[in-house]
Parts: structure tokens; sequence; C-alpha cells
């Protein structure tokens, strides 16, 4: 299914046609995601430099895979674009036209400068999935990049080649659902039930946040009580899968959050907005927020103005992203 920007029992016994590992994962597609679309910092001035389009995974690979997505762009003689992002902490498996890689959670701002035209295919994986398909505890280091070719097999660096392709003649569901044949046999060799259950856990947790299943001043200690586990197993769930802390992905949802109230109304009330999202006060609010973005609250807001009125004055629509 192409989104634009965005089994059963028998008596009580489950049926042996369906292995339990592709059952979990075709479980995990009825959980719903486990990262928000947020993170484009001033979404606004985007829609004027790229269109990107979103592709949801096949069912049965649901629980390692968030979505795929597809950037498309073609900008005149002379002119550049800079988009910046506040990234979720997962990996992404990218298919440009240096290579196809699988970059892990960026270590800070992730940017990147467009000129000309061009196109870039990837698959945004479920938190902790690039740890189970990697195979390796390199996976969850910040800044990692792997060739897709490490762990997709030999065929991964033609298969991103044709997904660019595809994807510069406008068929993005074909682009994006290139490498599932890859994914789908990895998936098949690496899956067990302990890494089943790990995942589900960690997805559950990040599922919640995105739902808004917690309140705003939820804590480590929320977040553990909706995967019925202690902080201490949580903590320790993030750290051999995902690579942050769940403190740290509380503290980056809530920067989400106001990044993506700040886009909508850049005229609100910050010491109200931080309260909000969850912040004891507007000052913590603005060192998670400048830490994150590089930007403070008011700053950002009215960046986003900006780049709204800009818009607007252009007649300019919004991008299916």
């Amino acid at each position: 299914m192409l989104v634009s920007a965005g089994r059963a029992s028998l008596g009580g016994m489950r049926q042996v046609f369906e292995p339990q590992d592709r059952a979990d994962a075709r479980a995990a597609s009825r959980l719903g995601p486990t990262t928000s679309l947020r993170g484009l910092v001033d979404p606004a001035a985007a829609r004027r430099g790229f269109e990107l389009v979103r592709v949801e995974p096949a069912p049965d690979l649901a629980d390692l895979v968030e979505r795929h997505w597809v950037v498309r762009w073609d900008l005149p003689p002379g002119e550049s674009f800079t988009q910046v992002l506040v990234p979720h902490p997962v990996a992404n498996v990218v298919a440009e036209a240096t290579g196809y890689v699988a970059h892990g959670i960026p270590s800070g701002l992730f940017e990147r400068t467009l000129t000309g035209s061009g196109a870039v295919v990837g698959t945004k994986l479920r938190p902790g999935a690039f740890r189970v398909l990697l195979g390796h505890a390199d996976a969850v280091h910040p800044g990692v990049q792997v060739p897709a070719a490490a762990f997709l097999g030999p065929t991964a660096e033609r298969t991103g080649a044709a997904a660019l392709a595809l994807a510069v003649a406008g068929r993005d569901e074909q682009a994006a659902r290139g490498v599932e044949p890859l994914l789908r046999a990895r998936a098949d060799r690496v899956r067990d039930a302990r890494t089943a259950r790990d995942l589900d856990r960690v997805a559950r947790a990040f599922a919640a946040l995105v739902a808004g299943d917690l309140g705003p001043g939820a804590g480590v200690a929320d977040l553990a009580a909706v995967v019925g586990t202690s902080a201490r197993s949580l903590q320790r769930l993030f750290a051999a899968y995902v690579g942050v802390s769940p403190k740290w992905a509380l503290q980056r949802h809530r920067v989400h959050l106001a990044a993506d109230l700040l886009a909508a109304d850049p005229d609100q009330d910050l010491a109200a907005l931080a309260s909000a999202v969850g912040y004891y006060d507007q000052a913590h609010l603005g060192t998670d927020f400048a830490r994150a973005t590089g930007s403070t609250p008011g700053a950002y807001a009215r960046r986003c103005a900006a780049s709204r009125d800009a818009l607007v004055g252009a007649g300019a629509t919004a991008h299916p992203g």
C-alpha cells in the first residue's frame, strides 16, 4: 500500500502451516507505528525542496520494517536545498547514487544538501530490528554504516540500483518493495523465539509513545509498565537492541512533538507548549530542544512561520509526504 506524506487459531491451537516467527511478524503489523512521521526540520520548507512518498511494508515483515520511503527532487540549475532531520532511534537501509548502505542511529542531526535531480529509496526499520538483521552488536553503535550486501547478500547492490531507476521513473511502490525478498530471506534465517519476544517488547514501548498512550510527564517506569517489565529490564533491553536509553527515547519523542506543534502553530506560548509535551518548565524544553535540533524553540518557531508564509505566498501545495 502506498501512503503519501505517510492469524486465526483452530480449536484453540495455532495452525502449523505458518511458522511462529511469521505469525509474530503478522501480529506486529497490527501493533501500529513505532516511529512517528515527525522529524523533518521546518516541514513547510521541505515541501519546496523534494517529494516524499511512504510505502507500507509487507505484513510478514512488519516486525522488522516500519515503512519504506522514496525521496525525489528536481531543482533548477544552480539551486540547492538542504534538509535537516532530527532522527528517530532506528536504522535506515538506503539506496542512492553512491551505493546501498544501512545507516544506524545517527550520532546527531542528519543533514543532506540536494542539487540537480535525483532520487533516494530507503527502508526504515523498526527499533531494534537492525540488531537482529545484522546479527552483531555493532548495529547499535551511533553512526554505524554497513553495506547492505553484508547482511542482505551479494545481490543487494543490484537491487538498490534497480530501485533507484524505478524511483526516478515514478514507480514508487515497485522501487520501495524491491528489497523485500532479500529482507524476507534474511529474516527467515535470523528470527527466533527470543528475538521475537524482545523485539515485541521494544515495539510495544515505542508504539505506546507514538500512540500517545502515556501522559505528557511519563517516565521510564511508566514506559516499562506498558511492556510489563521493570525499568531496569527495559534499560537493558534498549541497550542491547536499540542503542539509546528509554529516557533518551522519551526526550526525543517530546522534542519531536514540540517541533511538530511549533510548525503547525508558530505563535503559541512556549511555556504552555513545554507543559503540554511533558516538561517541568520552558527552560528544560529549551535545553533538550536545542540539543536535538540545533535551535531554540523560539528561533525554530520563527523559521517555521517564515517558511509557512513563503509557501502560502508561492501558492504551493503540500507534497505527498
